[in-house]
Formats: C-alpha cells, structure tokens, sequence
C-alpha cells in the first residue's frame, strides 16, 4: 500500500514539518521537528531511489484524476536521485544552522520546509502548471530566507532577485497560455503527443517553448540573465547560500526534462546553437568572475554559476551518453558548491575582522579547516583523484563527438587552470600567508553541528570518487530513461495516449 503513495510521501513530509513548526514558536522544538522531518525525508528518498531504479515509471494520480486532466507526481529515476541530493543538502544545511543561524530572524525552519517542498516538487511534477506552482513556492520561500539576519548588503540583493524572479513568473505565466491555448494541455506528456501530431499552430508552440526555455535558463543563471547569481548567493547567509546550490539545478533539469520528453522529437533545433554559444560565454564569465574574487565566499558563488554554465552545455546536445556525464558533474559540484559556502563561513570566524577575505590576517587554529579547504579546493579545481577530476572527465569525454567539441574542450579547460590558479592563490592567503604582527585569535567553538556538516560536505569529494562506478551506472540508467519520451508518455497517459484526438 505504502509503495503506491510513495511518489507524494516526500511532499508531504516536509509540508507537515512547516505546518506543525508554525503552531509552535518555540526555537527548540521547531529544529527538533525540522532535522526529524529532514533526516527521514534522506531515508525516504533514498528508499524512493532504490525503488525507482527498476526502470518502472512511477505516476501518482492527485485525486485519482487521470493524465492529463488531473494533477500527476511522476517518479523516474532522474526525479528519485534529485530528490535524495536535495534531502541529502538540506539535512546537512539545517545541521549546520541548527548551530545558531536560525536564531538570527524569525520563521526560519517553516520556511526552509517549504523551500525543500518547492524544490522537491519541482523536480517530481510532471505537470508543467504545477512546475509553476512549485516554483513559486520555492521562490516565496527564498525571498525571505535571503534577508534572514537583516543588513543592507542582503536587503539590496534581495530587491534585485525578487525583481528578477517576479518577471520570470510573469514570462512563465505568459509561456504557459500560450502553450495551453495552442496545445490543448499542459501535462508535460501529453504536450510530447500532441507536437507530434499534426493540426495546431506550430510557430505559437514553438514562441511558447521558447519563453518557457528562457524561464529556466533564467532560473539557472545561463548568461545574460546571470548578473544577479553571484552578488545574491555571495550576500546570503552561509546555510541559505548552500541551500541555494540547489536551485540552479532545478532549471538545469526542467530544461533536460522538458526537452527530453517534448523538445527533441517535435523541435529538435529549437536550442541549436545559441544555448552553447550563452553556455559558454557563461563558463567564461564566471571563471574570470572567480580569479576577481575579492572573498571564498564570493568565489563559492562564481564556482556555482561556472558548474551551471558546464550543465548548460548539455541539453542542446540531446544525448543519453553526454546526459548520464552531466548528472554526475551536477551532483558533485552541487555538494562542493554547498561546501565552499559553509567553510567560507567557519574560515571568516577564524580570521576576525579579516573574515573571509583574501588578505593576510590571523591563522586559522583549527587545523582540519585548513585539510578541509585543501580537500574542497582539489574537488572544485577538477584536480585528481577526487570526483571534480572524474565528473569533468566524463563530461570531455561524452562531449567529444559533439558538433562545436573543439570550442568546449578549450573553454571547459582553460576555465579549469584559471579556477586552479585562482583557488591556489587564495589559498595561500587564508592558509599560509599570515601578517607579521597578528596575534592567532582564539579558536571559536564551532560545535559539533557545524563541523560535522562541513566535513560530511567536504567528504562527498573523496566519497564520490571511490563510488565513481556505482554511481555513473546509476546516472547512465537514468539518461537512458531520460531520453526515452515514448515510455515516458506511455507511462503518464498510458492508453489514452493512442486513443486521444489531437488537441485543436
């Protein structure tokens, strides 16, 4: 019985985290719930995973409405392992701000459920309306996680991501009107059917995938829409920072979804070219972003826009080989990402009023943060033997027969020795260079909190390499399903999807 509701279980968990969090106020018993409700949300998604791994498509019917005119959860096994990244992310963020942080603002833990159920949904939607939906609940929650701990640098960031993100939900809005007047229909399979069939205007179809593209590279940061990402996650608090890592991969895998199942059979020019070209440009905008750092934790942003523009590169390639690559990079340089966020935090306690910048100042007294920094700087350069070198091999190498593969070889590249060069020079200011006449300040407590969830963060380097193998089969399997529309159509519609006229 439990298997067939397992799609919905992780939306209503944390759900029902938020809402009994908002009954009481009191601190305590909100982070008892919340790192309750997320450590089984890692139990329950990785069990979904598990499940989700016998190629069996997975539907959940909202109301036992069937698709497309119900609302449907649609579990494959790219939905299952984005949901166990996502659980596995926020258990160790909410450990880490369990410490302290949620105490510097008011409704933290509510709002952090709810930007895990946004994600979440997002990602198991099969519905794009609902994708909307949940979004915006991502969005709303994120607003107000940016300001948490108040100050004016926050304050300005947030007014330029709202604004941003406010006409990005007016364009999908528009995107999705159109859509639904040309097609017929808004359930993510049966848009694949009716582009394929013949009968509706396929110039409005094509304007209206077009806007819906141009929402999720938005959201993922591909430039020009990229100035806000590294000023705004370089301005949030380090826990909300590391949540963050998450988001831009929320429209990295709306576009692999979307143009999987509908794109590539009915419009398999529509992101030609111009999506590689601005793919690029991003990866090079954000490498020459990270060697200008002044700070890690701006440069733990500029890494975070540099791994979006590399996953960029992916969905215009339409291939399973170079999907399954890209997979791997996604989850650990999502993980390093998180990492370099909350390190950038411990590092700037450590250092008093120098903080994180890159300036001799105090030396760090906690020896395991400079291992720590080490480890993560290895990871996040793509240097051997750690899972950056691997996910970056993998990416080459799948990459290697594509059209423009010259090109992406030498910027993919050339952006690594600059983020290698980068990373050791501003190591040596936070770990070897020191000012002559500074006395070491006394080791903080950092607590056992905070020090786990860096050193499990860090670990995932290390941890992905030695499960390289099990790992990459698992994200080649879900490429595989990935960019077979025909199952995945048959799957959600099931008969229907033979039987059905054509939408006028």
């Amino acid at each position: 019985m439990i298997h067939a509701h397992a799609p919905i279980l992780p939306l209503l968990l944390p759900l029902a985290a938020a809402l009994l969090q908002m009954a009481s106020g009191r601190l305590p018993f909100q982070r008892a719930v919340g790192l309750l409700a997320t450590g089984l949300l890692v139990l329950l998604t990785g069990w979904l995973t598990l499940l989700a791994d016998d190629g069996q498509l997975r539907v959940y019917a909202l109301g036992d409405w069937p698709a497309p005119f119900g609302i449907v959860l649609v579990v494959d096994r790219l939905a299952a392992g984005m949901t166990l990244l996502t659980a596995v992310l926020g258990f160790l963020v909410l450990l880490y701000a369990s410490a302290g942080f949620d105490e510097e603002g008011l409704h933290f833990h509510p709002l952090f459920q709810f930007q895990l159920l946004g994600v979440l949904g997002a990602f198991l939607t099969g519905d794009l309306f609902n994708l909307f939906v949940f979004f915006e609940i991502m969005l709303l929650a994120s607003y107000v996680l940016l300001a948490h701990g108040g100050g004016l640098t926050r304050t300005r960031a947030g007014i330029t991501y709202v604004v941003l993100n406010l006409v990005g939900s007016a364009v999908f809005l528009i995107a999705l009107g159109l859509l639904y007047g040309t097609l017929g229909t808004l359930n993510l399979a049966d848009v694949a059917r009716v582009l394929a069939l013949p009968g509706y205007d396929r110039s409005l179809a094509r304007l209206a995938c077009a806007l819906l593209v141009a929402v999720f590279v938005l959201k993922a940061g591909l430039l020009p829409l990229s100035f806000w990402l590294p000023h705004t996650y370089s301005a949030a608090g380090a826990p909300v920072a590391a949540l963050f890592a998450i988001m831009t991969k929320v429209g990295i895998v709306a576009i692999l979804r979307v143009q999987a199942v509908a794109l590539a059979p009915a419009m398999p020019d529509l992101l030609d070219h111009w999506l590689t070209t601005l793919a690029l440009a991003t990866i090079v905008f954000a490498a020459l972003g990270a060697l200008a750092a002044a700070r890690l934790r701006a440069l733990a942003a500029w890494l975070v826009l540099l791994s979006a523009g590399t996953m960029l590169l992916v969905p215009a390639q339409a291939s399973a080989e170079v999907s399954a690559a890209a997979l791997y990079y996604l989850v650990q340089s999502t993980l390093a990402g998180a990492a370099c966020f909350l390190l950038s935090d411990l590092i700037a306690a450590q250092r008093g009023k120098v903080a994180d910048q890159f300036m001799a100042g105090p030396p760090l007294q906690a020896t395991w943060l400079k291992v720590a920094f080490l480890v993560l700087a290895t990871t996040a350069a793509a240097l051997p033997p750690f899972s950056g070198f691997i996910g970056k091999l993998m990416l080459l190498s799948s990459l290697r027969s594509a059209a423009a593969a010259p090109v992406m070889w030498t910027v993919l590249l050339t952006s690594g020795f600059v983020v290698m060069a980068a990373l050791a020079r501003d190591g040596c200011y936070l770990i070897w260079k020191h000012k002559a006449t500074a006395r070491p300040l006394a080791l903080e407590a950092i607590g056992w909190q905070r020090a786990t969830a860096v050193l499990l963060l860090v670990a995932a380097g290390p941890l992905l390499a030695l499960l390289a193998r099990p790992l990459a089969d698992y994200t080649a399997r879900a490429a595989a399903q990935l960019h077979a529309p025909g199952g995945y159509v048959t799957g959600v519609l099931g008969a229907s999807a033979t039987n059905r006229e054509a939408a006028p």
